[in-house]
């Protein structure tokens, strides 16, 4: 029996996208919602401690929600007007969260420790502009779920940081990963431990907090060669999904799993040939054998038994972000 839920599809100019019925129907949050009517979304992200709760970054700063996403408000905050492209909430302290911002704004990494009460910006040293994308993005934050005081961040085109205070101080993540086009990051408690970085043609994994580094090899096991999203199964970290597809935006894709934490990978198959690479996956932390995954362009598809099985939804999006769940 499929999980019954509210869907929200995080979009670039349709703002958020609802559907209270798991996908048979579907509203548009706007200004009647709190939300300026053509919001550019980049990252949705529910608080699991506080039913309900759901932030999305967005080219106005981070909004708020409250009930599921039916309305929403705009936080006063130091992001105000930036485009926030990336938020985490701290596993163990759920006080603390972190949100990065970047292209077209000023890049920076901010963090709150009162619940998006109040936020600083933190000392992380960040390029100016960087080949391909101008001023460069935060497209991944991630904390340790082992160990909180441990909190990566992905820049593209501009590497990975790494803190192991929290985000006081930071340090560049260099040498072993050569390639600085960092899509996503993801810490997974395992076993064992790993720290996930997705980079524009290939997916890196370290087991020692980030002294080495392991590729994937995505161009010898992976269907595709360019992964973009990632995300781990809340009740069985050691399995991990990945978005893939031929280029961006791409003609095709589809999606990995790996059921030991990175050490190898097997292709998922979708029902429908998606329209673009697979571009971003989601799975509820209430709900671990949902699971769902999007197209750049709009595809959303749908598995409810840990994507063994998989359906597309038939509302097609214009180009989707980001994707979360929250149950009834």
């Amino acid at each position: 029996m499929a999980t019954r839920g509210t869907i929200l599809v995080g979009t670039i100019g349709q703002g958020v996208m609802m559907s209270a019925d798991d996908g048979a129907s579907w509203t548009r949050a706007s200004v009647r919602q709190g939300m300026h009517s053509d919001c550019i979304v980049k990252a949705l992200l529910p608080d699991v401690r506080s039913p309900g709760v759901v932030y999305a970054g967005t080219d106005q700063g981070l909004y708020r929600s409250d009930d599921g996403g039916a309305k929403w408000r705009l936080l006063d905050t130091p992001m105000s007007g930036a485009m926030v492209w990336s938020l985490a909430i701290d596993p163990v302290d759920p006080r603390v969260m972190f949100a990065g911002v970047g292209t077209p704004s000023k890049p920076g990494i901010y963090r709150s420790t009162d619940g998006a009460t109040s936020w600083q910006q933190l000392p992380v040293e960040i390029a100016a502009e960087c080949p391909n994308v101008g001023i460069p993005r935060p497209t991944g934050i991630a904390v340790d779920p082992s160990d909180h005081r441990h909190v990566w961040v992905g820049l593209e085109v501009d590497g990975v940081r790494h803190s192991a205070d929290g985000g006081e101080t930071w340090t560049r993540v260099n040498g072993q990963i050569p390639n600085p086009d960092v899509h996503n990051v993801l810490v997974v408690a395992g076993p064992p431990k790993a720290v996930f970085v997705v980079v524009n043609d290939e997916v890196w994994r370290s087991t020692d907090d980030g002294v080495t580094w392991q590729a994937a090899r995505a161009r010898e096991v992976f269907p595709w060669h360019y992964p973009r999203g990632i995300a781990a199964r809340p009740d069985d970290p050691k399995t991990v999904f990945v978005t893939l597809g031929d280029s961006t935006p791409g003609r095709i894709g589809t999606l990995v799993r790996s059921r030991d934490a990175g050490a190898t990978w097997q292709s998922l198959a979708l029902p429908v040939q998606p329209n673009s690479a697979v571009w971003t996956v989601s799975v509820p932390a209430t709900a671990p054998d949902l699971v769902f995954a999007a197209s750049r362009y709009g595809y959303l598809y749908r598995s409810d038994d840990g994507g063994d099985s998989w359906r597309k939804l038939w509302r097609e999006f214009g180009e989707v972000s980001s994707i979360t769940w929250l149950p009834r």
